[in-house]
């Protein structure tokens, strides 16, 4: 007699990782019956290696605006959760929580990325900035700040640190960008009030400072 399990899934098939149902239950089993470690456990799955991180929280050391950070957090947290919760650091903002609005946009090694879709823990050994970055001194703020100020390139707020540190990659990236470049370097990121106009309108000013 057939199986649930058989009638569903007739062949014990691959995603596109390579690694099939079955093995992914293996992984889950050895998760879960992996003691609570104070780093990483490997352990060989399909003939593969495979890291296992806690249960429970773990020290990590983060390198976040130009410091080392020590904290001890559950594997499954993501680096948003991180900044909000452990380090109040609030200016990436949890608006979707699944990495479609931007709002909770820094940069990692330089690139813009959405921290909500980043667990805490893979962060390790890269270069985290976030928008308090801008302003560490605390004397003036960035040219790409003033800029949006300038140009009224904020409603609400939620969308606009995520689009200020879209927009320092991008001027990073191209100094003197075109408007072609604008509208696609920023196209990960939206605002619900609808300023692109004056978003738009800063980063262009933003080029010539």
């Amino acid at each position: 007699m057939k199986t649930r399990d058989e009638d569903i899934t007739p062949h014990d098939e691959q995603n596109e990782s390579g690694v099939s149902r079955r093995d992914f239950l293996k992984i889950s089993s050895v998760v879960a019956a992996t003691p609570m470690v104070i780093g990483p456990t490997v352990v060989k799955v399909a003939g593969a290696e495979v890291q296992v991180w806690g249960p429970g929280a773990v020290p990590v050391t983060l390198t976040i605006n130009g410091k080392p950070v020590k904290a001890q957090f559950e594997p499954r947290e993501t680096l948003l959760d991180l900044l909000r919760n452990h380090l109040d650091m609030t200016g990436a903002k949890k608006v979707c929580d699944r990495a479609e609005c931007g709002a909770c946009t820094v940069l990692m090694d330089g690139k813009p990325v959405y921290a909500c879709s980043i667990l805490a823990i893979d962060a390790q050994g890269q270069k985290i900035e976030t928008v308090e970055s801008l302003t560490a001194s605390g004397a003036t703020l960035h040219p790409v700040q003033q800029a949006f100020v300038d140009n009224d390139a904020q409603q609400c707020g939620f969308c606009t640190p995520g689009f200020v540190v879209a927009a320092k990659a991008l001027v990073d990236k191209y100094p003197n960008p075109t408007p072609e470049q604008i509208t696609h370097e920023l196209s990960g990121n939206f605002c619900r009030c609808g300023t692109y106009a004056g978003i738009r309108r800063a980063v262009g000013e933003r080029k010539e400072a």
